[in-house]
């Protein structure tokens, strides 16, 4: 009779966070994955930093003039493990679905840095994956740290092999194919949206909409591609002059679909500014026949001519040592490999701590 491959119902959650509100917006989300699973959902997809929303402030303002900003930023961001990644964690399992969720990571060891991370959340309620954003963008460098290759990963789930990269870095051809080349079948890449009228003539909607394409081409995956939105809380906060209101107001760019293996989109779209859920019936047995002409990571590779070089080891301000053996300091978690990201030694303590680590089984 031979195999059989998973098939499931993926879902892109186009909305607009409470802005720099971390429990409004934790609220917010928990009561999306809820109305997705209730549509059937087993794949559900957020946008770029979520919780608490996107720095827009870094495109409208000197830098000099929004330390305040970012100290807000600070205050709303998320540690892992923590009570907001605890209440997502119980949402995924009550729900029985798979979760990714970008969020404003603020690590264990230090209170001036964060990081762009998306958490894949699985539908036991663990933290199967940690993805911090490798490179941040233009502006966003001044408020975010770099990744490592540490989590460039793609995990082996009941839907397929998972994986995910967050906006510019599904721009980046060799971080694409790290995953393509783990034999990745389904990526979720989640984006910001911005205001229109960009005087570079910079769209970035529609180079969403390529990169989704492209890497469902490329690497014959389901691409689950999701934008956030705009509302008024965001203007509210950052737009404190007539002049950065103009710049927030007009159109928007963004783009929320699902791509099928091959380009094609396979799914509604949310159109920029509203808030929505789209949804596409994906199964895995589709991968095969795409691949048949183009199997870049196998047949159609020359391994022996072009190959990519990984650095997986994590990026880290101290190393202790006893003897001959090497520790994270106390209380800093490390990045995990997939199989125990899910498994963080020590849970830290503060405001924003408190629950114990999840653990896989």
């Amino acid at each position: 009779m031979g195999d059989t491959f998973p098939k499931f119902k993926a879902a892109a959650v186009q909305a607009a966070p409470v802005f720099l509100n971390r429990e409004a917006t934790l609220d917010k989300a928990c009561s999306l994955i809820a109305e997705a699973a209730r549509s059937g959902a087993n794949l559900i997809a957020f946008p770029e930093v979520f919780l608490p929303g996107y720095p827009y402030w870094i495109r409208l303002e000197n830098p000099f003039r929004t330390t305040s900003c970012f100290i807000e930023l600070v205050k709303n961001a998320v540690e892992v493990p923590s009570p907001t990644t605890a209440h997502l964690c119980e949402a995924a399992r009550k729900a029985g679905t798979y979760v990714v969720i970008g969020i404003n990571e603020r690590p264990l060891n230090t209170l001036g840095t964060l990081y762009n991370t998306n958490l894949v959340i699985g539908p036991e309620g663990e933290i199967l994956l940690k993805h911090r954003k490798l490179m941040p963008t233009y502006a966003e460098k001044m408020v975010w740290g770099f990744g490592d290759g540490s989590t460039l990963r793609v995990l082996d789930t009941t839907l397929g092999k998972l994986g995910t990269l967050i906006c510019g870095e599904n721009a980046n051809p060799l971080a694409r194919f790290a995953l393509i080349a783990q034999g990745e079948q389904v990526h979720v890449s989640n984006y910001p949206a911005l205001p229109g009228g960009d005087a570079g003539g910079y769209d970035l909607g529609k180079e969403i909409e390529l990169r989704g394409a492209t890497h469902a081409f490329e690497g014959k995956v389901f691409n689950i591609v999701v934008s956030a939105a705009i509302d008024e809380s965001v203007i509210a906060k950052v737009a404190d002059t007539e002049e950065k209101r103009r710049a927030m107001a007009g159109p928007r760019m963004s783009f929320t679909g699902i791509f099928a293996p091959g380009g094609r989109l396979c799914s509604d779209t949310v159109a920029p500014g509203e808030e929505g859920i789209v949804y596409a019936e994906c199964d895995i047995e589709a991968i095969i026949a795409q691949k048949l002409r183009h199997d870049v990571a196998g047949h159609y590779n020359r391994s022996d001519v072009l190959t990519l070089n990984l650095n997986r080891a994590p990026l880290q301000p101290l190393v202790e040592r006893s003897g001959e053996k090497e520790s994270p300091p106390a209380g800093q978690a490390s990045v995990l490999p997939a199989s125990e990201a899910g498994n963080i030694a020590n849970p830290p303590s503060g405001a924003e701590s408190g629950n114990k680590p999840n653990r896989q089984a």
